[in-house]
């Protein structure tokens, strides 16, 4: 979702990710999240696990959807060694300073 403003709950988050804000919390079914007064999306985001972005040139924020796993904390790519396709060992560290597009593919 993209937002404008911090202190309001954003209009579509309902719809968007099953979460309505009420005076307990973020409340979803029978769950209810308890959220610091006055609301901040910044408390949201971090009590619910969802991503939240400033584009600082447009003034814009970001709030992505909820994260049931680990997200980023850096942008900052891990050492990773993936085989060639002859099945040898290759290091993306090896391509530091260079441009690389990376296309990751799987069968399921």
């Amino acid at each position: 979702m993209i937002l404008a403003s911090l202190d309001a709950p954003p209009p579509e988050l309902e719809t968007r990710t099953g979460w309505v804000i009420k005076p307990e919390g973020a409340c979803r079914d029978d769950m209810c999240v308890p959220l610091a007064a006055p609301f901040d999306v910044r408390d949201l985001a971090r009590r619910l696990g969802m991503p939240l972005v400033h584009d600082e040139r447009h003034e814009l924020w970001a709030l992505g959807p909820q994260a049931d796993a680990q997200t980023l904390t850096s942008v900052e790519l891990p050492d990773i060694v993936l085989p060639d396709h002859t099945g040898r060992d290759f290091a993306l560290r090896s391509l530091r300073g260079t441009k690389v597009f990376m296309i990751a593919w799987a069968s399921w």
